[in-house]
């Protein structure tokens, strides 16, 4: 077995990895780790302790990346003994690549992948929503706009209205794949409206009139107002993203 998890020294980050999440430098190195074959099948990943005296980091932020390895099926956790590569055959074929904001092909490929889930979530939503699910996504919407009224950015609140959409598809990989886009691609749409909040502030107003459209939309059970709602969203989003990223 290796011993990758006898070296801890200290990670010197890249210029590119300066800019991205402390959590997600973690996953990338240990994805880097097994791919290259430092650590092979069966090894041991380096305990949370080294994980955290190499990166500088506390061990919730070592403990959510490798949360995010064991829902991609790259690691297990086998109680009191530690965290395990697994075996090839294990591991969930699809991963998106880490990105950084002023990788501009690699936005380009995410944000194509936004507009073609959010437009089908948004599509099933005006299908198969219920009442309660009409409730939950409003109740996000009006947190939106208490966040507009408070000169606040409201994330939370938005990934609330557009997981209250997904769930309205009552499919349950729309839900799974979700979570996955969250954690690996919305992120980096708010990584940089936070950056530039003072900015931001001109263009809040455009934001809640989308998410009212779609959730218009999916109120009156107009499957095609919806999906066409969500996809000017994401344009939009994507327009607003450059604007962001050139600031």
């Amino acid at each position: 077995m290796s011993t990758a998890q006898n070296t801890p020294n200290r990670a010197t980050p890249t210029a590119e990895q300066s800019r991205q999440p402390v959590t997600e430098v973690i996953v990338e190195w240990l994805y880097q780790q097994i791919e290259s074959g430092v650590l092979q099948p069966g090894d041991k990943l380096p305990s949370e302790s080294a994980l955290q005296e190499r990166f500088s980091v506390g061990r919730s932020a070592v403990r959510e990346a490798l949360s995010q390895l064991k829902s991609e099926g790259i690691v297990r956790a086998e109680q009191g003994r530690g965290v395990f590569v697994n075996e090839r055959g294990a591991r969930q074929a699809f991963r998106l690549q880490a990105s950084s904001l002023d990788d501009s092909e690699s936005l380009a490929h995410i944000l194509e992948l936004l507009v073609t889930f959010e437009t089908a979530a948004a599509r099933y939503a005006a299908l198969r929503r219920t009442p309660d699910d009409l409730k939950c996504i409003k109740r996000a919407l009006v947190g939106m706009e208490y966040a507009v009224l408070n000169d606040e950015l409201g994330e939370e609140e938005d990934f609330a209205f557009h997981q209250a959409i997904v769930d309205a598809t009552k499919n349950p990989h729309f839900k799974s794949f979700n979570d996955y886009l969250e954690q690996h691609a919305r992120r980096l749409i708010r990584q940089a409206r936070s950056n530039t909040a003072k900015n931001y502030a001109e263009l809040i107003q455009d934001v809640q009139n989308e998410h009212k459209a779609i959730f218009e939309a999916i109120e009156a059970g107009n499957a095609e107002a919806a999906s066409a709602a969500a996809e000017n969203h994401l344009h939009n989003a994507a327009k607003r993203l450059n604007m962001y990223v050139q600031a």
